[in-house]
């Protein structure tokens, strides 16, 4: 459906849905209780339980405490609400133990007299298909069947509700990662009540239409993000295991795309088993990834490059690389994509060592831009500016052309070349950066050149992980990194002057404050070459 189009929809859709009468469309027959056991149970952290009993609701980067009124205090994020909302949480209150049972009963109660009528976020199809799944899933944990007859009713006259709305609009009202969370409320919930097999099969045929659309022949998502990637692969497992226990034949595209999607997430995972940055992505918890990748039932291992997600990855020794070598992604996919073309993360074991500086999670607008820029990185970044636009709306404007890279290998010894003209039109300069990883994974090489104009401010920044002791060598002709194992890298360069600067990292989904390395230079007659190693020196110590 055209971008125009849709949001005509949309609006008529708020202003119908706004009315006091649109409630009234959404009754109908309740069942007696669900038809079916579906859904998966993802386990909770009762730590982050324990602080929502206390009245610390910290949820998408933002924390509220105590929140007044309870489902709409002032000041929030849409994304804090969105997800207070969508009671996914209500996991971590599981996991805590018995003893959470009345104060689920008691947010649940809150939220059915509260949350009756349409709001454009909490009754969001995204928003609202993740806590139907949530309701389904703790059913029993809310109201048992035999000591909350009242309360289980209510819930699941409210549940029939709102699968009536998600009916209505979940094949069209959002677009990307959302879209297929809201078909997957909606199969789940057609499921679960028992509704006939042709509207199934109608909800089925939407959710393959997106699986052809958003999952790349390499199994990447199409927004290029790894948070992504493992948050849809988790929908599509659901969307699997809520067929299965319906007894329905799951269709060959979403076996296929969960096939495609599981390797790709390992494709994204670091030494430490959680995801690299880039586009938007944080960490993300080893342990949910380690389970969706159980579940998926799939053995296909990382491979090494994804031609059509546009990234590259090196692996020797103890060492990964991964490096990105793709285009932004398409309009409706790039509200969050990030300016990091050619950046690149390095690893050894567990530790990481190159980073970018991740994914912003909160309500501050200007810090979504800063993490999204080009100088965000680990990258060369002309005159400070972004190597894409972005604009106002958070979509990408004047996008390069198609990323060119090239990859070799031979006996063990791996190169990545790869360039995009980003920079041309506003600076007149072509970026080229190429990458040689040994093939003991102890010495990486990297050369960065633009050719082009003269006069042009450069540098070219490499974050480190906050466990990184940096320090320059007193002839300035390098810098030694210390890993938090007592591992000593000596970072090398020619062709820019070197410094040491401040960087944040928030990877962790805290900001931390962490050091990065810049090598810094203008460009001469023909551009700029710089050359550089980061090479893991024997015996644990570096220069003087």
């Amino acid at each position: 459906m055209p971008d125009i189009a849709m949001r005509a929809r949309r609006e008529i859709l708020r202003t119908f849905a706004a009315r006091p009468l649109y409630r009234h469309t959404l009754i109908g027959p309740v069942p007696a209780d669900v038809q079916l056991r579906v859904g998966e149970r993802w386990p909770g952290d009762p730590k982050r339980g324990a602080a929502i009993l206390a009245g610390d609701i910290e949820l998408a980067g933002e924390l509220v405490r105590n929140p007044s009124p309870v489902w709409f205090p002032a000041g929030v994020g849409p994304e804090w609400l969105a997800a207070w909302h969508g009671f996914t949480w209500l996991a971590d209150l599981v996991s805590v133990g018995a003893s959470t049972r009345d104060a689920i009963r008691a947010l649940v109660r809150s939220w059915l007299a509260e949350n009756g009528s349409w709001h454009p976020v909490a009754w969001r199809s995204d928003v609202l298909a993740t806590r139907l799944v949530a309701w389904i899933v703790h059913l029993d944990e809310i109201a048992s069947r035999d000591a909350d007859r009242p309360l289980r009713r209510a819930v699941l006259t409210s549940l029939t509700r709102q699968l009536r709305h998600l009916a209505r609009t979940a094949t069209w009202e959002l677009t990307g990662a959302a879209r297929i969370c809201a078909l997957k409320g909606l199969i789940v919930g057609l499921i679960a009540f028992g509704r006939s097999e042709q509207r199934i099969t109608r909800a089925l045929r939407a959710f393959e239409r997106e699986l052809a659309l958003q999952i790349l022949p390499d199994g990447g998502h199409l927004s290029r993000s790894p948070s992504a990637q493992l948050a849809v692969l988790r929908d599509l497992i659901e969307t699997r295991a809520a067929l299965r226990a319906g007894r329905i034949e799951v269709p060959r595209a979403l076996q296929d795309a969960i096939e495609r999607m599981a390797p790709m997430l390992r494709f994204f995972r670091h030494g430490d088993r959680r995801l690299a940055l880039f586009n938007n992505s944080v960490e993300e918890d080893a342990v949910l990834v380690d389970l969706v990748l159980s579940r998926s039932e799939t053995k296909g291992r990382a491979p090494s490059q994804a031609p059509h997600s546009g990234y590259q990855r090196l692996q020797a020794g103890n060492s990964l690389v991964i490096v990105d070598t793709g285009d932004p992604p398409p309009p409706g996919f790039d509200r969050r994509a990030h300016a990091g073309a050619l950046s690149f993360e390095l690893s050894h074991g567990r530790e990481r060592i190159i980073v970018n500086c991740g994914g912003y999670r909160g309500i501050k607008t200007a810090w979504q831009r800063v993490t999204r820029a080009s100088a965000a990185h680990s990258v060369l970044v002309v005159g400070d500016t972004n190597a894409v636009e972005i604009r106002d709306d958070g979509s990408l404007g004047n996008t390069p052309h198609p990323v060119r890279y090239d990859r070799a290998e031979e006996g063990g010894h791996q190169w990545v070349a790869a360039s995009h003209d980003g920079y041309r039109s506003r600076l007149g300069l072509v970026y080229s950066r190429e990458l040689y990883l040994a093939d003991d994974g102890e010495d990486l090489r990297g050369e960065d050149k633009v050719t082009g104009r003269s006069g042009v401010d450069f540098a070219v920044r490499f974050h480190l992980h906050p466990a990184i002791e940096a320090a320059l060598a007193e002839n300035g002709g390098g810098a030694t990194l210390r890993l938090g194992s007592g591992s000593v890298w000596l970072l090398r360069a020619a062709g820019a002057a070197m410094s040491l600067g401040e960087s944040i990292y928030l990877g962790s989904g805290e900001a931390r404050k962490t050091q990065q390395v810049v090598l810094s230079g203008t460009t001469g007659p023909t551009g700029a070459l710089v050359r550089w190693a980061i090479q893991r020196q024997s015996g644990g110590s570096g220069p003087a």
